[in-house]
C-alpha cells in the first residue's frame, strides 16, 4: 500500500528542485540579447521578454532555496540533515542579497528602457550601468558566493552519505561555481550553463525519488 505521507514528503522536496531547473533553463532562453548601450538596448529592457525572463530568473533560486529547506528530510543521519540545514541558511541569506540586484534589471532597466523609448533618448540607457553597480552589485556578489557555498555543502553531503548516488548534487554546484563567469558569455552559452542548472536541480529530484522506492 502506498504510504501517502512518504509520497507528499517527497513531492514537497522534488517540486521546488523540478520547478527551480526549468526556471533556471527557460531563463537564458526568453531573455533577449542585444547591444543593451543604444536604443536597441531600450528595446529590449522595455520588453515582455526582459520582464519574464528575469522573474523566471528570480523564481529560480526561490525555489532552489525551497527545495534545501525540504532536504533534510532526505537525511536519516543527524549530521548529514545538520549540514543540509546550515546549506538551507545559507542559501536563503544568499537569496536576500542577490533578489534586490534581480529587482533593479527587472523593473529598474524595465523602466529605463520605456522612458528612453518614449522620450526617444539613448543617453537614458547609460543609467543601466548605474543600477548595475555601486552596493547592489557588492551585495549580488556575496549573495552568489553565499549560493555556491550552500549548493557545495549539498553536493559534500550527498557524497558522505552512504545513501544517494555520490556524484548527486555536484552539477548543481558547478553550475552555481559558474554562475557569475557565464554572465560574460553570449546566448548559447549561457542557455548551455542554464541546462546545467536544470540537469543538477532535476538530477537531485530524481536521486529523491529514486532512494525512496
Amino acid at each position: 500500500m502506498i504510504n501517502l505521507t512518504q509520497v507528499k514528503k517527497a513531492d514537497f522536496i522534488n517540486l521546488p528542485f523540478i520547478i527551480s531547473g526549468i526556471a533556471f533553463v527557460l531563463y537564458p532562453i526568453i531573455r533577449p540579447f542585444s547591444d543593451e548601450k543604444t536604443m536597441e538596448g531600450a528595446v529590449v529592457f522595455a520588453s515582455g521578454e526582459w520582464m519574464i525572463s528575469h522573474i523566471l530568473g528570480m523564481v529560480a533560486f526561490t525555489f532552489l532555496s525551497v527545495g534545501f529547506l525540504g532536504l533534510s528530510g532526505a537525511f536519516e543521519n543527524k549530521s548529514s540533515a545538520s549540514s543540509v540545514y546550515t546549506a538551507t541558511g545559507l542559501s536563503i541569506i544568499g537569496l536576500g542579497l542577490t533578489m534586490p540586484y534581480y529587482g533593479g534589471e527587472t523593473f529598474g532597466l524595465h523602466a529605463i528602457g520605456h522612458a528612453a523609448l518614449d522620450q526617444q533618448n539613448d543617453s537614458l540607457v547609460s543609467l543601466e550601468a548605474i543600477v548595475r553597480s555601486g552596493p547592489g552589485l557588492i551585495l549580488f556578489i556575496i549573495g552568489l558566493i553565499l549560493l555556491v557555498i550552500s549548493t557545495i555543502i549539498v553536493a559534500n553531503t550527498f557524497w558522505k552519505s552512504g545513501k544517494h548516488s555520490k556524484w548527486t548534487g555536484v552539477l548543481l554546484a558547478i553550475g552555481m561555481i559558474l554562475y557569475l563567469p557565464q554572465f560574460l558569455a553570449d546566448q548559447p552559452l549561457r542557455v548551455i550553463h542554464g541546462l546545467l542548472m536544470a540537469v543538477g536541480c532535476f538530477s537531485i529530484a530524481w536521486e529523491i525519488t529514486r532512494s525512496r522506492k
